[in-house]
């Protein structure tokens, strides 16, 4: 038994862990018991744990084939073995989330959203077919238009376990993001330039949530890939390398995250970020992956760990909504360094996170504070009409979760296919998948 955790470091629990490398121990471990499968262990809570059997699949990652854009991988490879390997040839990820060293299972089974989400829709737009095992170790190939495909995509790995994918990825000429910077002083400020830049391939903003709606000083960071022309003639235009990462140390003060000095601390930072608003040429990992620079950033809120609240409200309800959810923050005293909003477009699949409008992703220090503000925004969200990032979830109550209408729908068809006896996460018993 080991002692795991998601990427929030909350909850911990003693899991049995048993590591994959070939599809044959897959099938051996599906015989034995009811299990999950863990890629890299980035799903921020309990969704790729089981304590009875957590299935390893770090250990297949093969890259199987490529040609002309299209990959054919096992579940275990990471984004960032994808790009370190593709990228200096010119093809990088059609959709990517904010961070590289997601698996490639586990970006389907959560079927991660990006920057791109408002034009280009999840990561089921990127995937032409999935290898699936089920309960008696049958592998099923799924493609688009099949249940088992849209059942998965978003599935949190509960309709069995992902053994390969065959994904296209996006042509590019340099790796270099050509990125625009706008600084903002509000959230209808920030809502009114998402509506002007829709066209921006990529579009991200890290807002402030701690001092409400009408001061939500925002960045607005919009990008497209750079080409050939946009580089100063003594540049390459891929120079893929490794980069150092910074160390950070076990925990910050918790009084950072609450009151006059959180306040202090995302002003500092909005300031700093304003100075630098306009045009500029910036690489890959800086614009994709920021947070990836920081060596274990999830040690930030210190040994308890932290939890992260992602909703996403319909384009209807999304300015009301927000303002509430940003009202309520502000008030509690209680606030999130870590603020990101971004715009969704169209999605389809049976149980994937986006839709229309706009999605908001908050991290909080693990606490019984935290807890009772969650409990808040999650009532705030239901009311406008929204839904919850299943990848993120480590506390959500089932009530909570069984108002999307949808986990009632997976839940029947989980029973009825007979999976719920061979396919569980911790995730899936506390919301009654």
């Amino acid at each position: 038994m080991s002692l795991i955790s998601g990427w929030g470091r909350f909850p911990k629990a003693e899991c049995k862990i048993v590591s994959a490398r070939t599809q044959a121990d897959v099938e051996a471990a599906i015989a034995t018991a009811a299990l999950i499968a863990r890629g890299n262990g980035r799903a921020y809570g309990d969704a790729a744990m089981n304590r009875g059997q957590t299935l390893a699949m770090t250990g297949m990652d093969r890259m199987l084939s490529f040609e002309d854009g299209v990959l054919v991988a096992e579940a275990g490879v990471l984004l960032a073995d994808i790009i370190h390997t593709l990228l200096p040839r010119g093809w990088f990820p059609m959709v990517t989330p904010g961070t590289k060293y997601v698996s490639l299972g586990g970006a389907i089974a959560a079927d991660v959203h990006g920057k791109n989400h408002h034009l280009d829709g999840s990561f089921r737009s990127c995937v032409d077919w999935v290898d699936v095992m089920g309960p008696d170790g049958t592998v099923t190939r799924a493609t688009p238009g099949d249940d088992l495909f849209d059942w998965t995509l978003g599935g949190m790995g509960l309709t069995g376990v992902i053994l390969r994918a065959q994904i296209r990825l996006r042509k590019v000429e340099t790796m270099y993001i050509a990125q625009e910077t706008r600084a903002l002083t509000s959230l209808q400020d920030t809502l009114d330039a998402f509506a002007e830049t829709q066209d921006a391939p990529y579009s991200v903003a890290w807002i402030d949530c701690s001092d409400g709606p009408h001061h939500g000083h925002t960045l607005l960071l919009l990008g497209r890939h750079a080409t050939l022309e946009d580089l100063p003639s003594r540049w390459r235009p891929f120079d893929v390398r490794q980069k150092r990462k910074l160390p950070v140390p076990f925990g910050a003060p918790p009084f950072l995250f609450r009151g006059l000095w959180l306040r202090a601390l995302t002003g500092i930072y909005w300031r700093r970020g304003a100075k630098r608003a306009g045009h500029a040429l910036v690489d890959w990992d800086s614009y994709f992956y920021p947070l990836d620079a920081l060596s274990n950033w999830n040690r930030l809120y210190g040994r308890n760990g932290f939890l992260q609240f992602q909703c996403a409200l319909p384009e209807e309800a999304s300015a009301a909504g927000l303002a509430e959810l940003m009202d309520t923050i502000a008030a509690s005293q209680t606030g999130s360094v870590l603020s990101v909003l971004k715009r969704f477009g169209s999605q389809s699949g049976h149980f994937s996170f986006p839709m229309p409008g706009y999605t908001l992703a908050l991290d909080f220090p693990a606490s019984e504070r935290s807890l009772e503000l969650m409990s808040r925004l999650d009532e705030i969200t239901l009311a406008h009409g929204g839904r919850f990032y299943l990848a993120k979830d480590a506390r959500m109550p089932e009530a909570v979760a069984k108002a999307d209408p949808r986990a009632k729908a997976y839940a029947a068809m989980r029973k009825q296919a007979g999976l719920t006896d061979r396919f569980t996460s911790m995730q899936s018993e506390r919301l009654g998948l």
